[in-house]
């Protein structure tokens, strides 16, 4: 009896742990610990909202877990932009670099291949964005030429270094300068998601790196908001 109760304490130590560590890196911008943790028990006991279907090629956020939020950006025109600036329209993003030698051109190259297979219809109701993590080398002007090769309606977004560290954090996303002895030219690393990002700012679903145009496009019709 006594074995059976100690497994029962070690059980119980390791999912209160676990539901921690959910509510550590699910937690909200200045959200205290104890009000994040609220929320994942809440989504673990059923109080919370009903978890949303997983697109093919997406990844399930953790329980309780937001992404993203109200930015302040310049686009590639130099003109500042929020999350407010693009009529309603569900934003399909990436982050990356315009100096990016292979990962970037490949997902946005899929990425605007995901908006030729949708309906004009559909595809006016989403807009395709290509956020940088380079500030210091993607400036608009930069920023301007390079989505031009990809997609027409493609936005460019840039920041002051501040802007773009503080964007990254929202939407949880990994960068950091690499700067190898044989290159004259730095490089970016960074981790290479797809966000489906409703009007407000939050991320709706994400997509694991080199999926597929149809899964893409698939996902963002599920997404789009009423015509």
């Amino acid at each position: 009896m006594q074995r059976v109760i100690r497994v029962l304490v070690v059980l119980v130590v390791l999912g209160l742990g676990a539901l921690w560590g959910a509510a550590w890196f699910g937690r909200e911008p200045n959200e205290p610990l104890g009000a994040s943790f609220q929320r994942q028990f809440a989504a673990l006991t059923g109080r919370g909202d009903a978890a949303a279907p997983v697109p093919a090629g997406g990844i399930r956020l953790p329980a309780g877990m937001n992404m993203g939020g109200a930015f302040a950006m310049r686009d590639q025109d130099g003109r500042a932009v929020t999350q407010d600036s693009f009529g309603g329209t569900l934003l399909v993003g990436y982050f990356g670099y315009s100096f990016c030698p292979d990962v970037c051109p490949t997902e946005l190259a899929t990425i605007a291949n995901a908006f030729d297979l949708l309906t004009p219809e559909e595809a006016a109701r989403a807009t395709p964005l290509f956020v940088s993590v380079d500030p210091e080398r993607d400036t608009p002007e930069q920023l301007k030429g390079y989505v031009a090769n990809f997609h027409p309606r493609m936005v460019g977004l840039t920041g002051t270094p501040e802007q773009v560290a503080a964007m990254a954090k929202q939407f949880r996303v990994f960068y950091a300068k690499v700067q190898r002895p044989e290159m004259s030219e730095y490089l970016m690393d960074h981790s290479s998601f797809v966000y489906l990002i409703g009007a407000d700012g939050r991320v709706r679903a994400l997509l694991r790196p080199q999926s597929s145009a149809e899964d893409i496009a698939a996902a963002i019709r599920a997404q789009l908001p009423r015509a």
